[in-house]
């Protein structure tokens, strides 16, 4: 899936956790989120999206 042109997986591990990863120039990010649906899973992956897009943007504004 893509992300404001960030592409990014979300695959299921056990029943109600999901594997998360995206990467953003040379950093990777993973992680694991617990939702009873797949659409939760996917909206919490790209909340963090853009919530490392900010932080990228605040940096190089400095």
């Amino acid at each position: 899936m893509i992300h404001k042109g960030i592409e990014f997986s979300v695959t299921q591990g056990a029943v109600g956790v999901w594997k998360w990863r995206f990467q953003i120039g040379e950093r990777v990010f993973t992680g694991k989120t617990e939702a009873k649906l797949n659409l939760l899973a996917i909206r919490r992956v790209q909340l963090r999206i853009d919530r490392e897009l900010k932080k990228v943007q605040q940096d190089q504004a400095r």
